[in-house]
């Protein structure tokens, strides 16, 4: 199809070029032979007069107006998207809808596995992709890539409706068998203990604990270093450690793990957490149903 002499197919190219600067990844994005790709290309810098990638060392960087087509043609293809997958109703019955959502593995174990198992009763043609949260979360939604992300609210983008999930307290866990605490903590023997922490994503993002603690000064004894949350409770079992963690995943794993819990040494502000969804999406029924969904689950007494 072409619309003003380009072929709406070339946009698509276009994303992808913009996206991944190399035509080699782009043609894998898309499932196309390079020369095919290196032919979309071709014919984008005729219709535009313009380069749109340029060749610096080993690197394809965007042009000025390749960068400034980047937004643009992603959210003329999201809109498309939108309005091809527009439906007047969601029938849970008999959808077959499926759902990609970027989470940390915290909201992955304590609420969507919930909201995966009453989907498969109220709508069991529904399937879901669960993509581990990393550095390109908010690239990712932003981009349309998937539908939902959860995220820190200081984390959100301002661009995108939002829903309040969780504003969720932190425990310090220990093996049940520790021998040397009783039924609280010290700060003092909280800094002396050896910790499990998590540091995530390729660039190591500290948990919000190691961030609160390092801002006032404080340092820890570190002995493990995990990158996720769930990894932490087998490290503390059956040793000295502690680590701090949100409340309803220590909940979770002191009820399958010998694991006890004990109240913070210091008061650290609680972690509220967001649900997002991209712009185009908020009047989808299918989006609108779930995001409920998930609000209803993340509600629920623990």
């Amino acid at each position: 199809m072409r619309f003003h002499h380009l072929d709406l197919n070339l946009l698509v190219a276009l994303d992808a070029l913009l996206t991944d600067q190399s035509i080699t990844r782009a043609a894998e994005r898309l499932h196309l032979s390079q020369s095919a790709m290196s032919g979309a290309l071709a014919r984008l810098r005729e219709h535009f007069h313009d380069e749109l990638l340029a060749q610096v060392g080993r690197k394809m960087v965007p042009t000025a107006l390749g960068e400034s087509l980047r937004t643009s043609v992603r959210n003329v293809l999201l809109q498309i998207q939108s309005t091809i997958e527009q439906r007047s109703a969601f029938d849970p019955d008999t959808s077959e809808r499926r759902f990609s959502l970027m989470s940390s593995d915290y909201v992955t174990a304590t609420i969507m596995t919930d909201v995966v198992r009453r989907t498969s009763q109220l709508a069991p043609g529904v399937t879901f992709e669960l993509l581990t949260q990393d550095d390109s979360a908010v690239e990712s939604l932003d981009r349309g890539d998937i539908d939902f992300v959860v995220l820190p609210r200081d984390h959100a983008l301002a661009d995108h409706p939002s829903l309040e999930l969780l504003n969720e307290r932190y425990a310090c866990v220990v093996s049940s068998d520790h021998h040397d605490l009783g039924e609280s903590l010290s700060f003092d023997d909280y800094l002396r203990m050896g910790h499990v922490i998590v540091r995530a994503g390729r660039t190591r993002i500290p948990a919000f604990d190691e961030w609160f603690l390092s801002r006032f000064g404080f340092a820890r004894r570190i002995e493990v270093v995990t990158t996720s949350f769930s990894a932490v409770p087998p490290f503390l079992v059956g040793t000295q450690r502690i680590a701090m963690m949100p409340e309803r995943l220590a909940r979770h794993y002191a009820a399958l793990l010998p694991l006890k819990l004990l109240p913070p040494p210091i008061d650290i502000p609680p972690l509220t957490e967001v649900l997002q969804w991209h712009r185009v999406q908020d009047k989808d029924p299918a989006i609108i149903w779930l995001r409920e969904l998930i609000g209803e689950v993340a509600a629920a007494p623990v």
